[in-house]
């Protein structure tokens, strides 16, 4: 929200005759040490920390600081509203803000707001409204949001040395820290070290001109506080840590201390105390002690600045971050809060009450003050990815093979610039299925030498930590490693910073958490040699990439499409910036009522006979078994003909690769239960199953394998059911109202050009210039042309009729058509040129011009809320479909603005036709039929076109559906 805002006022202010830090700005700039992003960062925080003098956002919003000015004399408001304005300065620094336009597109910031102000000016808490939009905290919290690799620990490391630097010139300025506190996330608990060397390798001299910069390398100071408790209640004796603060707590004019933690071990709940004399007769602090000993101490550490490390895992619900802090701020300890993370995103939408009714929904975090988004960091330094995806009945060995095949052919040979080589890291999903499935796989059947794998996880009671691992992990950046393929499990998947990786794989789901895909996948970027021009490589099966897409449109406004296409352009990407005319076009949700299917699975059986059941199995494992049989044969040439004889044949009784262990397959049998069936359920009848498993397994050189002449997964899968009652699927049925938008504004973003943007750059520009001047462009080109025909008649009276001869002064139709159409510019139609087409033969309808009707188009997924739950009706059930963002909307509305009929379009070559009968008879016959005649209107429309004479049948429709 505030982030592009501050990036502008922050320019002006570089450029301002009362910044007093351009030379040492220019300083850094001309030490090119840092990246643009790590520089244009610094910038931002010098700005927040001297220009907006350290304040929390907050007040710095209520200050009108991030306003423009604005003449309230010159805005169409009430007597009543303008009054109140002019004598309420916050209320008129939150409406002057809500009125400004994002980034030129005609968009408001906050037009919630500004609606809720204009009805309701007097009923409305700005205060508490600007509070509650930056969480309600009274210290300073700036968040910076640049992606994996941009160099986060580094820029920490900058802030501290400015804050430094400043508060050595003026120790008595409490805006500049004096001891910092890093806070690493408690589940990154392996970060704390690497985070710490980043920092401690960090120049000082790069920010900061010398013999200043080598002054603040010697006063630094770093206590890591990453010591177990020895006992349950924490003590200076007993609690390490603690002791290690303890010993600053009152150094006098303490400075340049940095502690390094967990997230954890200072917010851990208050220990209960059942005493409760003992508790009346101690004093706040003394509890606050006894609760925690540690996050009392720190608390007590003077003029300290807090850097949260990935701030996401930080704000979950769980960790009540913001109390601590906000209590150590009421101790006066607490300088500034800064938050560094990869995604400014929300996970879901926020929502605050303004008042008369009316919310603001937030998607993006507010106190965000610096983005640099992800594409842009790949454009411009990070390595350029080519994200592979396994097909869909590919098993994961299968694309191990194909993953591994390809990073040996384009970086088995691969050494960078400081001797470091190109390394694959493989994910695992458990320590099991690394030792006994993918390491025999790889040594075994693809033949890669096991000097070039290094195997790494926490060890258990079978597999324990090779001796070495750990140092050859902690290595893996150095020249001396010679190793190719680092296998992982539950290691790596965030914050682990090893620029020679080139490559990842996440071969079958549960390889890494759900919620880490991104930063999983994305651990191969990291830039090793500066200004070149590098690769890399990441092979996903199908599952993992739709979570890897899911979770780059909700983070990084982007695609696995738009990622790949980085890689293929030798040159940087020309943008084309959008622009929204929502509000130009005053332009209405769309209302409908959507078919919602609950489904409900009812146990028809109470208990199965289980035993009997697997003995049952047991004893037809036979005629599962497939009978295979080799032979020998030999090749016999006389020098004129030449034929094969059968020497022997032999039935094969066992054959296989894959090691087997009981408990590893007991496992997999209750992995593949979907949670229905669990270890314990297995113990009590491990004979039976141990009879099946030697079975369908054989003994090789002291080893098990399986047999692979049984089908394992399907006996597999028979065992499961034996545990299962019987169950039936019913479903409930309901109709839900629904309103959507048609724009997403904060997910508009800038477009890569091609040849299938429209309108194009010029007519955009066109209507641009209408709506800025509020001009109608047919009323334009009539007077332009009376103007012609005046000036001809004038200059035939001068006697020189053919001197001038009006030029043609057609406006294009995008352009007449402008107040019809294109909610937002200019409309994207790379994926197909099918519905580019379609939207200029609409425009130049007749049917479509002598109407009252707009034609938007709805099919750019990501933009629009406008998207339909399909189902398709069974015999017995309904079947989900997904869902279907349908193509355009063409529409017409009532006197008061509001939608009258809704005629739906889809357009879709002569290939996709079959793919989607079943949406299109859902449409047809729920959401067209159904609701028209159930709910009693006649509003939506639908109508499917194809490639190729579609101009009649369109004709037809509209003459009809909007007669």
């Amino acid at each position: 929200m505030l982030h592009q805002i501050i990036f502008q006022k922050k320019k002006e202010w570089l450029k301002s005759n009362d910044c007093g830090v351009k030379d040492l700005v220019q300083y850094i700039r001309t030490k090119g040490e840092l990246r643009d992003t790590q520089t244009e960062a610094i910038e931002t925080y010098l700005f927040l920390k001297i220009k907006g003098q350290n304040k929390p956002l907050w007040q710095l919003f209520t200050e009108g600081f991030f306003s423009e000015p604005v003449d309230l004399e010159q805005l169409p408001l009430s007597t009543k509203v303008r009054n109140y304005l002019n004598g309420n300065d916050i209320a008129k620094a939150l409406y002057s803000f809500a009125i400004q336009k994002i980034d030129k597109s005609g968009t408001l910031q906050l037009p919630e707001v500004k609606k809720a102000i204009e009805l309701h000016p007097d009923e409305i808490d700005y205060a508490q409204v600007i509070k509650d939009i930056f969480y309600g905290v009274d210290y300073t919290d700036y968040l910076f949001s640049l992606p994996m690799g941009a160099g986060k620990t580094f820029l920490m490391a900058a802030f501290i040395y400015l804050d430094l630097y400043f508060a050595q010139n003026e120790p008595q300025n409490p805006h500049f820290a004096h001891n910092f506190l890093i806070l690493i996330p408690s589940g990154l608990k392996t970060s704390i070290i690497p985070s710490l060397k980043t920092i401690e390798r960090f120049d000082p001299a790069w920010v900061i001109p010398e013999p200043a910069a080598s002054n603040l390398k010697r006063l630094i100071r770093f206590e890591v506080l990453d010591q177990p408790k020895t006992a349950k209640k924490s003590n200076k004796v007993q609690n390490p840590n603690a002791q290690k603060v303890n010993q600053y707590v009152n150094t006098p004019d303490l400075m340049g201390l940095i502690l390094v933690v967990n997230a954890e071990k200072v917010i851990l709940d208050r220990l209960e105390i059942k005493n409760q004399l003992e508790v009346i007769e101690r004093t706040e602090d003394e509890k606050d002690k006894s609760a925690n000993e540690l996050r009392n101490l720190i608390g007590k550490i003077p003029n300290l600045s807090i850097h949260i490390d990935e701030v996401h895992h930080a704000a979950s619900d769980d960790i009540k971050l913001r109390q601590v802090v906000a209590k150590w701020n009421r101790n006066g300890t607490v300088t500034s809060v800064l938050g560094y993370s990869g995604t400014p995103y929300l996970p879901t939408p926020e929502r605050i009450n303004v008042g008369g009714g009316l919310q603001i929904r937030f998607s993006q975090i507010t106190n965000t003050v610096y983005y640099y988004r992800l594409v842009t960091a790949i454009q411009r330094f990070l390595k350029k990815p080519e994200i592979k995806i396994g097909g869909g009945r590919q098993q994961p060995l299968q694309i191990l093979d194909e993953g591994i095949k390809m990073f040996y052919e384009q970086y088995g040979q691969k050494v960078y610039a400081n001797g470091t080589t190109s390394k694959l890291a493989i994910y695992c999903s458990s320590i099991p299925r690394l030792e006994t499935v993918i390491y025999p796989y790889l040594v075994g059947t693809l033949g890669i030498p096991q000097s070039e794998i290094l195997k790494y996880h926490g060890g258990n009671k079978e597999f324990k930590i090779e001796q070495g691992a750990e140092l050859d992990y902690l290595s893996l950046d150095l020249p001396i490693s010679k190793k190719k393929i680092v296998l992982l499990v539950q290691i790596g998947k965030e914050g682990w910073d090893c620029r020679s990786l080139t490559g990842v794989i996440l071969a079958q789901t549960g390889d890494c958490p759900k919620n880490m895909v991104l930063q999983t996948a994305c651990r191969c970027l990291r830039q090793v040699d500066k200004n070149a021009k590098e690769t890399a490589l990441i092979w996903l099966n199908q599952e993992n990439a739709a979570t890897l897409n899911e979770q780059l449109r909700e983070e990084q406004q982007t695609s696995i499409q738009e990622i790949n296409s980085l890689g293929k352009q030798s040159t940087q990407a020309v943008m084309v910036e959008r622009s929204s005319r929502l509000n130009y076009l005053n332009v209405p949700k769309v209302d409908f009522y959507q078919l919602q299917v609950k489904y409900n699975t009812v146990v028809e059986e109470k208990s199965r006979d289980v035993k009997v059941l697997l003995t049952d199995i047991y004893q037809n494992l036979g005629n599962w078994k497939s009978s295979t049989f080799t032979e020998t044969a030999t090749i016999l040439d006389d020098g004129n003909t030449s034929h094969i004889e059968i020497q022997s044949k032999n039935i094969l009784t066992e054959t296989g690769q894959f090691n087997a262990h009981f408990q590893t397959w007991l496992l997999e049998i209750v992995k593949g239960s979907c949670n229905t069936l669990q270890v314990n359920d297995l113990i009590p009848f491990q004979s039976d199953l141990r009879s099946i498993f030697e079975k369908i397994t054989y003994l090789k050189y002291s080893e098990r394998f399986f047999n692979e002449l049984y089908p394992i997964g399907k006996i597999n899968a028979q065992i499961r059911l034996a545990f299962a009652p019987k169950r039936i699927l019913q479903t409930d049925i309901e109709t839900i109202e629904k309103e959507v938008e048609l724009l997403l504004i904060d997910k508009l973003r800038a477009v890569e050009k091609n040849d299938k943007l429209y309108p194009n750059e010029s007519i955009t520009q066109q209507i641009k210039d209408f709506d800025e001047k509020n001009t109608d462009p047919v009323e334009h080109e009539r007077q332009v042309a009376e103007m012609y025909v005046k000036f001809k008649e004038m200059m035939a009276q001068m006697g020189s009729p053919d001197l001038f001869s009006p030029q043609n002064e057609s406006l294009p139709v995008p352009v007449k058509v402008k107040n019809r159409t294109f909610h937002y510019l200019p409309y994207n139609f790379e994926q197909s040129g099918f519905e580019k087409l379609f939207l200029e033969k609409t425009l130049q309808m007749s049917s479509f011009q002598d109407k009252p009707i707009e034609i938007y188009y709805n099919g750019e997924r990501g933009l629009t809320r406008f998207e339909i739950e399909c189902y398709e009706q069974l015999p017995d059930t309904w079947k989900r479909l997904g869902y279907y963002t349908p193509d355009f909307l063409i529409l017409r509305r009532k006197s008061d603005q509001s939608i009258e009929k809704v005629l739906i379009v889809e357009t879709k070559g002569e290939g996709y036709k079959t793919a989607f009968e079943a949406k299109k008879r859902f449409m047809n016959n729920h959401f067209v039929r159904e609701n028209n005649q159930k709910f009693g209107y006649e509003r939506f429309d639908f109508l499917y076109l194809q490639d190729g004479q579609y101009e009649d049948k369109l004709n037809q429709k509209l003459n009809t559906f909007f007669h």
